[in-house]
């Protein structure tokens, strides 16, 4: 593996730095400057902690140079903003007709590709319906899957609450896709690490994005489950060319919302087991 290390060494400070937080120890000191150790190169998992705790700036890694990286902690959001998000976080069930922007989608998902995964596997697939011809004949090929389960009385006691799901429907009512105007589904493989958190870590990184720049989410389990009741019909997670073998969870709906909330909730009652070992 070549991991195109390079260290400036009119910048480099010999702080060790990078040495000491490569999680593989990959990195070792020669001279005074960080070298990589042929014999370890190959548990590289290309985490870029060495470039991300270089103080200076003098350590590039797998030709990504260290200028085009945001500057902390400078850039960071204070406390009172993140709390503010988090608690102001609200399910969004009324959507504007308006899509949001291609550029916009694309840079919110740039940005969560950042998001943690198991041994830095980043094997998530993200699955966008952003366009609105697509979201409705998503919407038309769901509803009308059910409508002929409920018909033909296929529908188990359990799931019977999706004829309420059908009747809304006849009535021009859409509760599950709730008339937003686009879909996220994260699937990963089950041969990495952790498919499943991996899975809803992205989609809560997105979440989190997207209630900062005004864009409403609505975690969704009514869709896969939806998509499983239709599968003796039709396989809809290979209409949106999901892999048969993927680990499969929520359904993100998203778009402008039609309410503004202007205060946060107080649920603050959080359930804390508090060990204390001798």
């Amino acid at each position: 593996m070549d991991l195109q290390l390079t260290i400036d060494q009119d910048l480099c400070v010999q702080c060790s730095a990078c040495v000491e937080d490569c999680p593989f120890h990959i990195l070792e000191l020669e001279d005074g400057f960080p070298i990589a150790n042929p014999k370890r190169v190959h548990h590289c998992i290309q985490c870029q902690h060495c470039l991300a705790v270089c103080p200076t700036g003098a350590l590039s890694i797998c030709g990504i140079r260290p200028e085009k990286s945001l500057p902390l902690p400078e850039t960071l959001p204070n406390g009172h903003q993140v709390e503010a998000l988090i608690r102001g976080r609200r399910s969004v069930r009324f959507y504007k007709p308006d899509s949001v922007p291609a550029e916009t989608i694309n840079e919110m998902l740039s940005i969560v590709a950042n998001a943690p995964t198991g041994k830095n596997n980043r094997g998530c697939l993200f699955t966008l319906v952003d366009e609105k011809t697509s979201m409705d004949v998503l919407r038309e090929e769901t509803m009308e899957g059910l409508r002929k389960v409920v018909q033909e009385k296929r529908l188990s006691k359990e799931l019977g609450y999706y004829r309420h799901m059908v009747s809304a429907w006849q009535q021009g009512k859409d509760i599950i896709f709730r008339n937003a105007p686009h879909l996220l589904m994260v699937t990963a493989p089950p041969t990495i690490a952790t498919p499943e958190a991996d899975a809803i870590i992205a989609m809560s990184y997105f979440d989190l994005l997207a209630g900062a720049m005004g864009i409403g989410t609505l975690w969704n389990g009514m869709i896969p489950t939806a998509f499983s009741i239709l599968q003796d019909d039709v396989d809809m997670y290979a209409r949106l060319g999901i892999p048969e073998d993927h680990v499969k969870g929520y359904g993100l709906l998203f778009g402008y919302p039609t309410v503004q909330y202007h205060r946060t909730v107080q649920r603050d009652q959080a359930q804390i087991n508090r060990v204390q070992l001798a």
